[in-house]
């Protein structure tokens, strides 16, 4: 086997915890997120530019919605199927649970910052249904 020359082909991967970007090409960006030990719902993100697609490369993944102008007023949950594409539609509140086994490939706009990404808190009351959700989903 010959290896092709970085000029042709780059590769890149992300082994830690949390969300890592690794690819930036013109107007977008493939990034991959890894579960957090200790991570939390404590808030729900909303991209107001843009959409923002997840892919659970491994694990298992929960994604939750809310529905909401400037505050969280219904929350939905959504389990990942591994290598299906969920397309989270621009202004949707969101966040996520990870398995401690998962990796999610994230691909998103390029200029997507905390200035156009805007995140809420979530109340106990809230906090609490997550939790119950996970419970439900997961078994656990």
């Amino acid at each position: 086997m010959i290896n092709p020359p970085s000029s042709l082909l780059e590769t890149y991967d992300h082994s830690g915890h949390g969300y890592q970007p690794l690819i930036d090409s013109g107007e977008w960006r493939v990034a991959r997120l890894n579960f957090t030990p200790g991570e939390q719902v404590l808030e729900f993100q909303r991209h107001d530019e843009t959409d923002e697609v997840f892919v659970l490369l491994q694990g298992r993944c929960i994604l939750l919605l809310g529905e909401g102008a400037e505050q969280v007023t219904r929350i939905y949950a959504q389990e990942m199927q591994p290598f299906r594409l969920y397309n989270v539609r621009r202004g949707t509140w969101h966040a996520r649970v990870l398995s401690a086994d998962a990796k999610v490939l994230i691909v998103e706009n390029r200029d997507t910052t905390t200035a156009n990404s805007p995140k809420i808190p979530l109340n106990i009351s809230q906090q609490e249904e997550v939790a119950s959700i996970v419970r439900q989903i997961w078994g656990e």
